[in-house]
């Protein structure tokens, strides 16, 4: 680089330019100090110390951010179903992040490693919309978890309008794609279950029922029909 292309950058990239230089300087004073048989070996050893370092430092972020879920779940009382998604989810950015560090140090260019995470990105986004009923139920699941529209244990009617009669039942689980409700209207000594999928829950009107909900009206018995009048028979001598 001439010397007026040097002070023609920004402070910023003047600085970095002179600390790449003075790292680089220090780095061939250190080999000049160094046996031969180390020089030799330099270029294996700093490339696999940095790797180390980035997998140990994965390893930790890890740790952490898992031991930070775990308290925000002891907090907002969130349930096991919801912490195994979040906890893969964070693993796997942790990884993938530190695999492209690691594909870094060992020579990839930078060029190959953003084909190759457009390239996945774009299969990532055609799965994406052929799954997207699965995943409009895992995301309104992540709602019902934090929103909190109803609990385990509440009694809940599932409506298309407020005038007509939907499933009723009282909410037994709640898993990450369906919501299951024991039939209220089932005969005493049978048991059946309703699943509902999460989904569904955010395009109809819930109705929340404090306590027990009231037995479903019966209907009226028809009146009983007149008995016929008795022949009159001959008349007495």
């Amino acid at each position: 680089m001439r010397f007026l292309d040097f002070f023609s950058l920004d402070a910023s990239e003047r600085n970095a330019r002179v600390a790449a230089t003075t790292a680089a300087a220090r780095v061939q004073t250190l080999r000049a100090h160094l046996p031969d048989w180390v020089q030799d070996w330099l270029d294996i050893i700093i490339p696999g110390a940095q790797i180390l370092l980035i997998l140990f430092a994965a390893w930790v972020l890890q740790r952490v951010l898992r031991r930070i879920v775990r308290r925000a779940s002891v907090h907002y009382q969130l349930p096991d179903e919801l912490l195994v998604p979040i906890n893969g989810l964070v693993r796997w950015l942790i990884i993938a992040s530190a695999l492209l560090l690691v594909l870094e140090r060992l020579g990839v260019s930078a060029t190959v490693l953003w084909t190759a995470f457009t390239g996945f990105a774009t299969v990532g986004a055609v799965a994406f919309f052929a799954a997207w009923s699965v995943l409009s139920n895992l995301f309104c699941t992540l709602l019902i978890f934090t929103v909190r529209p109803y609990r385990i244990g509440e009694y809940i009617e599932v409506l298309d309008t407020a005038e007509k009669p939907g499933a009723k039942g009282r909410v037994v689980d709640i898993n990450l794609l369906y919501t299951t409700l024991e039939d209220h209207g089932t005969a005493p000594g049978s048991m059946a279950w309703l699943q509902i999928p999460n989904a569904l829950i955010f395009q109809r009107v819930v109705r929340r029922f404090q306590g027990v909900p009231p037995p479903p009206a019966q209907p009226a018995a028809p009146p009983a029909p007149a008995a016929p009048a008795e022949a009159s028979g001959p008349a007495a001598p």
